[in-house]
């Protein structure tokens, strides 16, 4: 039996995973082959941060594209269906992140938020990285 359109995409959207994703897990890898070591999602701190580095007071976000209204071309674009729901949830996101990003940087907390779209440029991404950990 075919599925309609609508179960198609809900199928898709049950299997988005909120926790090791290809772009964090690229992160995870890089990191650690710097010699950095982390802590993953740590509930005790605002937006269970993906990566956190309690030593250095650092914490590292991956943050997908189209999830975080990002101004990126993926971030960037509009559902054809159901576009007034997610205007919305996304709009919501960006205001817990913004909360959260406040919340954390009260509690004296460096924060880097990495785009999934920025992952692409591997060498870029360790620029980054090595910058931020200086």
């Amino acid at each position: 039996m075919d599925k309609t359109p609508s179960q198609t995409r809900s199928d898709t959207m049950r299997a988005v995973k909120g926790r090791d994703t290809t772009p964090e897990m690229i992160v995870r890898r890089t990191v650690h082959a710097m010699g950095k070591r982390y802590r993953l999602h740590r509930v005790d701190l605002p937006g269970k941060p993906d990566l956190t580095f309690p030593r250095l007071r650092k914490i590292i976000f991956v943050n997908g594209c189209f999830w975080h209204g990002h101004d990126c071309k993926r971030g960037d674009r509009q559902p054809k269906e159901n576009t007034d729901y997610w205007s919305k949830k996304i709009s919501r996101n960006k205001e817990r992140d913004a909360r959260t990003l406040e919340a954390l940087k009260s509690l004296d907390w460096d924060v880097l938020i990495i785009w999934e779209c920025q992952i692409k440029d591997r060498s870029a991404l360790g620029d980054r990285l090595e910058h931020f950990f200086s």
